[in-house]
């Protein structure tokens, strides 16, 4: 018994050092969200992760915000501004005019495990340093994003999230951020999904220096379609992508791609589906020529593409 209390006891004050840590670069956000139904007031959590000034969040909490306001633990309040959102995996980077602010230590989410303890901080509802805590539940999950695209490797656990909390912190034992708060399935006890850390790196990189992440435009929407067995044993995969309707400009109809061609891989890699396809097209890969073979009723057919760069209204 006595062993069960000093284990209990311990984590607990790693808890509490821990949110002594990491508490004071949780932020709270509000402002101004201008939508069909009028002016409303939003709000959310935020993460202090550089001294500068530098906050990440989601970008559904403050976008299309006026006048973004950001609340620190010591009381103070400064206006924000958006650096640059992007909304494929829904974190913005927003910014407040001030020094030597409390930040979070950056983690490596490709470290965590299952069934690793961790603690989401958040400031729901401009409740300040908001503490639950619990395990890694599942790695791997995707979320659909507000674009449609899917968020990879989104971290699932148990640790409780409330309204308001999104954008807040999840963490480590040892004080690291492993991932920023985004979604709770509603009805679902104890079932919440956050960012891993190492996605937000690059995107934040991305967002501060250009202003926005760059990725790859084809032209093409789709959805799966099975492949017979003669042809899924000859080619190790069971779905192609099925044409679904294309962009008459875009790179793909310039390239020969029809409306009915089962697309069965780009650059080499075989695209069971549309998502297999958008992680094919990083930034890396505009303006470069791509193979890409495609089923055409009986007949394989070959062709080139250069992915243009993906506009946001795209």
């Amino acid at each position: 018994m006595n062993d069960d209390l000093n284990v209990m006891d311990a984590y607990s004050r790693r808890i509490i050092r821990v949110v002594q840590e990491v508490g004071p670069a949780v932020v709270s956000i509000s402002g101004a969200m201008v939508s069909q139904r009028g002016e409303q007031e939003g709000s959310g959590s935020g993460v202090i992760v550089a001294p500068d000034g530098y906050v990440l969040t989601n970008a559904h909490v403050v976008h299309g915000s006026r006048g973004i306001l950001v609340g620190i633990g010591s009381g103070q309040t400064y206006e924000a501004v958006t650096v640059g959102e992007d909304h494929d995996s829904d974190l913005p980077v927003v910014r407040v005019s001030a020094s030597g602010l409390p930040s979070a230590r950056l983690g490596d989410s490709d470290s965590i495990q299952v069934g690793q303890a961790v603690i989401a901080i958040g400031n729901p509802l401009g409740l300040q340093t908001t503490v639950s805590a619990g395990i890694v539940s599942a790695l791997g999950r995707s979320l659909r994003s507000m674009t449609g695209r899917l968020i990879e490797n989104i971290i699932q656990t148990d640790a409780a999230l409330n309204p308001g909390s999104s954008g807040g912190a999840l963490v480590d034992t040892l004080g690291n951020l492993v991932g920023i708060n985004t979604a709770i399935i509603q009805y679902a006890q104890g079932i919440c999904f956050s960012i891993p850390i190492d996605t937000a790196k690059w995107v934040t990189a991305a967002l501060i220096r250009d202003g926005k992440v760059r990725r790859g435009y084809m032209g093409l929407i789709g959805h799966p379609v099975k492949l017979g067995r003669p042809l899924a044993n000859r080619l190790k995969q069971e779905r192609g992508m099925l044409v679904a309707g294309i962009d008459p400009e875009g790179p793909a109809a310039r390239a020969g791609v029809r409306e009915g061609d089962a697309v069965i891989s780009l650059g080499g890699k075989p695209t069971p589906d549309i998502d297999s396809i958008h992680r094919i097209l990083t930034g890396d890969a505009v303006g470069k020529p791509m193979a890409l073979e495609a089923l055409r009723g009986d007949a394989f057919v070959e062709m080139n593409v250069a992915p243009v760069e993906r506009r946001p209204e795209d």
